[in-house]
C-alpha cells in the first residue's frame, strides 16, 4: 500500500507545484514525508499540543501516525505580489515589507495573493488525491509542528496526510 500512497503524493507534488500562481512567479514549496520521519512529526504534534496547551494537536498526531505518508506545501520568503493591492491591510507593497516579521507557529506577515497561491496549490493538491479515492485532509497542525521541529524552515507550512483505511482517519474521528 505504501508505494501506492507515495505515488499519489508524488502526483500531488506535481499539482502543488503547476498550480497556477500570481503573475506566474513560483515560491511554493513541497516535502514528502514518510517512514521514520512521519513517526515523528506525529509525535511531535502530541508533544507541541501538550507544551503549548493548545487542543487537538494530539487528535492529529495520531491522525500522522496512521498515515502512511504526508505532503507538506509552504513557502519561504515568498516577497509580495508588486500589486499594490491594499488585502495584505498595508497601503503598499513596500509598506508590508517594512513591517516587523512575528515568527510565532509561522512568519507573517505576508501578501494575500501568496496565501491565495498556497491555497490554489493545496486545492489542486487533495484534488488529485480525491480522484485517486485516498482519505487525505488539509491539516494546518501538521506544518506547525514540522516547522517546531525543524522538519524544514519554511515561513508557512500546511500538511495533508494520506492514507488508504477502511474508514478515513481524518473524517471519522472523535
Amino acid at each position: 500500500m505504501i508505494e501506492g500512497l507515495e505515488i499519489v503524493a508524488q502526483l500531488m507534488k506535481i499539482a502543488a507545484i503547476t498550480a497556477p500562481k500570481t503573475a506566474g512567479q513560483d515560491f511554493v514549496l513541497t516535502r514528502i514525508v514518510t517512514g521514520e520521519e512521519l513517526t515523528k512529526l506525529g509525535e511531535a504534534m502530541a508533544a507541541y499540543g501538550a507544551k503549548t496547551g493548545k487542543r487537538r494537536f494530539d487528535r492529529d498526531g495520531g491522525n500522522v501516525l496512521k498515515s502512511e505518508a504526508v505532503l507538506l506545501i509552504g513557502y519561504k520568503q515568498p516577497g509580495t505580489a508588486g500589486l499594490n493591492c491594499g488585502a495584505c491591510g498595508y497601503a503598499t507593497c513596500d509598506a508590508l515589507q517594512a513591517q516587523a516579521q512575528a515568527d510565532n507557529e509561522f512568519k507573517g506577515p505576508v501578501c494575500a495573493y501568496r496565501l491565495i497561491d498556497v491555497g490554489i496549490a493545496l486545492g489542486s493538491a487533495v484534488k488529485v488525491a480525491s480522484l485517486l479515492n485516498v482519505d487525505n485532509r488539509i491539516m494546518y497542525r501538521i506544518g506547525a509542528a514540522a516547522r517546531g521541529m525543524g522538519l524544514v524552515d519554511w515561513d508557512l507550512i500546511m500538511g495533508i496526510p494520506l492514507s488508504a483505511l477502511v474508514k478515513s482517519p481524518y473524517f471519522d474521528r472523535q
